[in-house]
């Protein structure tokens, strides 16, 4: 009820199922008198685990939800922004969208993909009053570590793993132990202050870095050399 309050009005949309995203947008539609003004991807989930224990079906369902979910809900609504005249599509990237850390290959693949995706779009748009956006958050305090439990559990046999004692000495702990705030940690108001400036601005940024961790990110990724980028990389 609160939200209704708000203004916000929500309803099923299966980033899964093309189907339930064309029904999505008929509804928005309806309520809309058939304008779709902005376009704010954001659904994903992660897959916690290195890369050589996702299996292949596991790594496709990531990518139908983090990313080809995405694109199926942005090219339905690209036709309505074009023949409006207007539109902003707003892409929830992350700093693993810029650099990688260990035992997020799954999640940092599909985010690899949304940044380039969403850079061509950008170029391809260029020239129609329709703006293209990247947020990339870091460590922002949400349940979405608690959120990867159950994919994890459903597609990691991590005890069958050559790197099972890390997994006992690293990974278990982070996933299923109480911790405080990461390093660097935002609320999410600090992602909708972005948003915002992406939706209302005369000049939408191509890129909106959240949290201290981000800029850091990019500054090492452009200023230092691969190999001592993935020796600090590999410290985290």
């Amino acid at each position: 009820m609160r939200l209704l309050d708000e203004g916000l009005a929500s309803f099923r949309l299966d980033l899964d199922d093309p189907a339930s995203i064309t029904s999505a947008l008929a509804e928005a539609q309806a309520r809309s008198e058939g304008r779709i003004d902005a376009l704010f991807n954001n659904g994903a989930y992660a897959i916690p685990g290195a890369v050589e224990d996702v299996p292949t079906e596991a790594l496709r369902a990531i990518f139908e939800t983090n990313l080809f979910g995405w694109h199926e809900l942005t090219c339905q609504i690209l036709p309505i922004m074009r023949a409006q005249g207007h539109g902003r599509i707003v892409q929830n990237s992350s700093v693993l969208g810029l650099a990688a850390l260990r035992w997020r290959g799954a999640y940092v693949a599909t985010k690899f993909a949304l940044e380039g995706l969403t850079d061509t779009l950008r170029l391809e748009l260029r020239d129609s009053n329709i703006h293209v956006s990247l947020i990339e958050p870091g460590p922002i305090t949400t349940r979405f570590r608690q959120n990867t439990i159950p994919h994890f559990e459903r597609w990691i046999d991590w005890e069958s793993s050559p790197h099972a004692a890390l997994y006992r000495d690293e990974l278990l702990a982070r996933l299923y132990e109480p911790k405080g705030p990461d390093l660097f940690e935002l609320p999410p108001k600090a992602v909708t202050r972005k948003l915002v400036h992406a939706l209302e601005s005369r000049r939408p940024r191509a890129r909106y870095p959240v949290t201290t961790a981000t800029h850091l990110v990019g500054l090492a990724r452009r200023g230092l050399p691969g190999a001592m980028l993935d020796w600090v990389l590999s410290k985290n």
